[in-house]
């Protein structure tokens, strides 16, 4: 079906998607919309982010996808999907940290838990990258990067708290203490109808 078809979930979407420009995040994260991948959904929505470090150094990134099917999707188990990936460049002694993967699963789940973003269809991928240089390039230090690509389907139509979650994911990833983000809006969630 034609996104045209669907004017009165057009701007619902829209209205949903504005308010994550109320979420306030860390200071140290940058965040900007950016164009969305058109073809997943009939209504998408993205944004970028950077996490500044004290050096004024980029120490993490990810993207934040919302998609909006009005029909529903049988794969999401739902009618909204969010799509994330954050990237990280760690300490090296997490070359060899066999856990890795757990911890950043628990990033996952603890930062949607501490939010309250309430999800299920909740998936993750964890990839990590040794980075080691031989020869003319010997001199350049171990690096280890983190992927972290993770999707789940919100229980309510109510999304900044699962923007909050990604921010809190991707500060994790980088390396700063937890601490909470506030939710500026008070708005009480949209119901399925109204989208």
């Amino acid at each position: 079906m034609a996104v045209h078809q669907f004017p009165q979930h057009r701007a619902a979407f829209q209205a949903l998607t504005d308010a994550l420009s109320t979420v306030r995040v860390r200071r140290e994260v940058e965040w900007n919309e950016i164009p969305a991948p058109s073809r997943l959904a009939p209504f998408t929505w993205a944004a970028s982010a950077e996490l500044i470090g004290d050096d004024d150094e980029e120490v993490a990134s990810g993207k934040f996808i919302v998609l909006y099917d009005p029909a529903g999707n049988d794969s999401w188990q739902g009618d909204l999907r969010v799509v994330t990936l954050m990237q990280a460049r760690l300490e090296p002694e997490f070359a060899v940290e066999s856990m890795l993967g757990d911890v950043a699963w628990s990033w996952v789940t603890e930062s949607l838990e501490s939010m309250g973003a309430s999800a299920h269809e909740l998936g993750c991928t964890i990839t990590r990258v040794v980075s080691q240089s031989y020869g003319a390039l010997a001199a350049r230090p171990t690096s280890v990067d983190v992927e972290i690509r993770a999707s789940w389907t919100p229980d309510e139509h109510h999304l900044e708290p699962h923007f909050a979650s990604w921010t809190q994911i991707l500060a994790a990833a980088g390396g700063l203490p937890p601490r909470p983000v506030d939710l500026a809006s008070a708005r009480p969630p949209l119901r399925a109808d109204d989208l």
